[in-house]
């Protein structure tokens, strides 16, 4: 597959761009300390990562009152306030951007190619990442998981992208590491790029079949 006539590449950020696990396990394990629950390491929690803040609580409280042997008695939305909180105080402590994405972007940008990203992640969490990490420059538009009413693996976000930045849905390639990024370009009618490293629920992303796989981002030069 050739990238030479794609205008507008979509990225996932945490997984694709940036490993956020062990600031996000510091969130979810401070809330589980807070509601005097049992914590659980990065690896166990990189695997609840993918669907957004709400289904990753949700899967950490399962598996805490499980540990415990005790039935869920939580209002959810209480729990999710001290999780954002938590989440927000521990953001960019040990967060870091992949080995190859400063160099695939400054490629991108040499080509004149529109950048954006869509994400499950809380829209309030994006623009702190991006300039911790130091790489909000090369985005026109980010969209998180609060942004529009639906979230990946719906098209939508894909599709409202491709409209505000006046790109055909053809022209453009969702980049990702989870099958919701997949499955949104699918869905979308739009190609893909399948990350194998990143939060995949211990799943290959070739399972779901996008157009290219990569190990390494800058290997995207390799299609030019």
């Amino acid at each position: 597959m050739n990238l030479s006539n794609k205008e507008l590449f979509i990225f996932d950020l945490d997984g694709t761009l940036i490993d956020s696990v062990p600031d996000i396990t510091l969130g979810v394990n401070d809330t589980l300390t807070e509601l005097s629950l049992p914590n659980f390491n990065e690896d166990k929690i990189r695997a609840w990562v993918g669907n957004g803040a709400e289904k990753l609580m949700e899967r950490a409280l399962e598996a805490a009152f499980k540990e415990k042997g005790e039935e869920k008695a939580l209002d959810f939305s209480d729990v999710m306030t001290v999780y954002l909180k938590n989440y927000k105080n521990n953001l960019t402590i040990n967060t870091y951007a992949y080995k190859g994405v400063i160099d695939t972007l400054n490629l991108l940008r040499e080509r004149n190619i529109k950048m954006a990203i869509v994400t499950n992640k809380p829209f309030d969490f994006i623009e702190p990442l991006l300039e911790f990490i130091g790489i909000k420059q090369f985005f026109s538009l980010w969209i998180g998981a609060d942004s529009l009413p639906t979230k990946k693996p719906n098209p939508e976000p894909l599709l409202h992208v491709c409209e505000e930045l006046n790109v055909l849905p053809e022209k453009a390639i969702m980049v990702g590491d989870s099958k919701n990024d997949i499955l949104a370009a699918q869905n979308a009618k739009m190609n893909s790029i399948g990350l194998t490293y990143g939060y995949n629920y211990n799943e290959p992303i070739s399972v779901y079949h996008p157009d290219i796989v990569l190990d390494n981002l800058f290997d995207v030069a390799n299609y030019f």
